[in-house]
């Protein structure tokens, strides 16, 4: 038997971003660029690990807005075509780098990853790669959850309960509907959590979540097994607590393994540097000078003079920190064993992205981590179900309110920055509420008008806005974004009010913004959820304890 475990959890996910207005949008290069350097390369590890037989397990949450936007033909298409000019690059950069003994290497890599990616999207998924994803989770080595419709920060909302349900249902209902079974686990957006959200996971069939380590180490009493063995909710709801020693190795920005000094540098890029009259065609409309994916250099340090990023290096570099992540797990188990009443589980939950965008040799070291967990006599590799099914929770607690943003709590997605957001998507859900009410159980035209309200409510609060206005990227984008959908939604509750919906202006908002075609409007009906009251009986602290 195995001393301890360990669930590798990542949460894929992106916001809604669909632009068909344009023949071309900046933003929806968020998704080919993951597809590109996130999924398709984790599609690649999973195809080589089981080809040799290791017998690996991972946890993978998609979210509603990303498995919408990976089955949208027009995305499909637009896709094929950045793969299509990514390998015109690629070709020009060859032959520009030919007489370069650094950098013509790295050109055909290049060349070689955007083939291997079209071969692999157009002909063996036919641009359906959640075809990959779901292979592995009907022959169980993966395990796949999923996450709040739009991605709302759910604590935010909780004075809202039919919004925060709203989330969960749908989520529950696109899960199934896209893999055709559903979903154990629910992975809480930014690990976003306050008392009595249990109680929404419990009544749409969720058996468990992940929580930041302090949600569970801040509780109204003692877990006795601090964050490596899940506890139960009061309602029999599952927690798994985030492992500090596991995230500080891959996310530290000073201690982390993605800062190597031999790794590719993420932010050195061609579309920076090369002329414009060379690389223009390649960048955006009007010469706006954006990343391609073609990046030359290593981390190398702190310095604006990068020496040539040499794969080699890299590789064995991934090979010292895959055999460090096992060793420093190994040593942590070592320390566990004895001290709990049951084999400890250390989870691991990452952002997707992180392995192959933001840390380009992410999937390599992923891959040498679950061989290494395959080979190990002291740790075996399982998911959340799993567990929980061989070993069930032995404490029941309430968790504490956390997130795992900086500091902790709310402050990335509500302070001076980013609160006047809140005023409008608060409102409009009062407002949808009020429609539902109004509107019980319409038809034609006046229920088209009121699922898209329904959208137009969700979508305004994903997490991602009030994060991108705080960190001042794409300010003006996510601005937008939010305006749009609250302006949409007014609009036709004012239509709705006036008794007038203008057929040809819903009919393009339902064209662009057609997420969640199966929406039921009455998931804002009033009385359709009712809040749980949380009785927390605390513990008299005894000084000094």
């Amino acid at each position: 038997m195995s001393k301890g475990y360990v669930i590798l959890m990542l949460h894929a996910h992106l916001p809604y971003v669909r632009h068909p207005e344009y023949p071309s949008f900046l933003e929806e290069n968020w998704l080919f660029e993951a597809i590109s350097e996130t999924y398709l390369p984790l599609l690649r590890v999973m195809d080589r690990v089981h080809a040799e037989g290791v017998p690996f397990k991972l946890s993978f949450s998609i979210s509603p807005t990303l498995s919408t936007m990976l089955q949208d033909p027009l995305l499909q298409q637009r896709y094929v075509a950045h793969l299509n000019k990514q390998l015109q690059l690629a070709e020009r950069e060859i032959e520009r780098t030919r007489n370069d003994p650094d950098f013509a290497p790295l050109a055909q890599m290049y060349h070689d990853l955007y083939r291997q990616n079209y071969t692999d999207f157009v002909e063996r998924y036919e641009c359906e790669i959640l075809r990959g994803f779901d292979h592995y989770y009907k022959r169980g080595r993966i395990e796949l959850l999923t996450t709040a419709a739009s991605h709302a920060f759910l604590p935010l909302y909780q004075n809202y309960p039919l919004a925060v349900n709203a989330q969960v249902e749908l989520a529950a209902d696109v899960h199934r509907s896209t893999f055709g079974k559903p979903a154990k686990g629910f992975w809480l957006p930014e690990c976003g959590y306050y008392p009595g959200m249990e109680e929404v996971l419990e009544r749409h069939g969720f058996r468990y979540f992940f929580s930041a380590a302090h949600g569970l180490l801040f509780a109204h009493e003692r877990s006795q097994s601090g964050v490596y063995r899940p506890v139960s909710c009061p309602n029999g709801v599952a927690v798994f607590g985030r492992d500090l020693y596991s995230a500080n190795a891959v996310w530290s920005a000073d201690e982390g393994y993605p800062g190597d000094f031999s790794y590719r540098d993420f932010y050195r890029d061609i579309g920076y540097d090369l002329p414009l009259d060379y690389i223009g065609p390649y960048v955006h409309h009007g010469g706006i000078r954006i990343p391609t994916g073609f990046k030359y250099h290593a981390v190398t340090g702190k310095t604006d003079d990068k020496r040539p990023y040499r794969p080699e290096d890299a590789r064995q570099t991934v090979t010292e920190h895959a055999e460090n992540f096992i060793y420093m797990l190994q040593k942590l188990v070592t320390r566990l064993a004895p001290l709990l009443d049951g084999p400890p589980v250390i989870s691991c939950p990452y952002d997707a992205e992180l392995f192959g965008h933001w840390w380009f040799e992410g999937p390599l070291w992923l891959e040498e981590v679950m061989r290494r967990l395959a080979d190990s006599d002291e740790l075996e590799m399982t998911s959340g179900a799993q567990y929980l099914k061989e070993q069930p929770p032995n404490q029941t607690l309430q968790p504490a309110f956390s997130s795992w943003g900086n500091k902790g709590y709310s402050e990335v997605w509500l302070d001076g920055t980013n609160d006047w957001i809140y005023r409008h998507t608060h409102k409009i859900i009062e407002r949808m509420t009020e429609l539902v009410g109004r509107f019980p159980n319409e038809t034609g035209l006046k229920q088209r008008a009121l699922a898209q309200a329904a959208r137009e409510v969700l979508l305004s609060q994903s997490s991602d806005w009030p994060f991108i206005v705080r960190a001042g990227t794409n300010v003006s984008y996510a601005v937008r974004r939010i305006k749009e959908h609250v302006n949409n939604f007014n609009t036709i509750y004012d239509s709705l009010c006036r008794g007038t919906v203008s057929t040809e202006w819903l009919t393009r908002v339902e064209k662009k913004n057609s997420i969640f075609p199966e929406i039921d409007y009455r998931l804002f009906r009033e009385g359709a959820v009712r809040p749980t009251p949380i009785t927390v009986q605390r513990e008299s602290v005894v000084p000094g304890s």
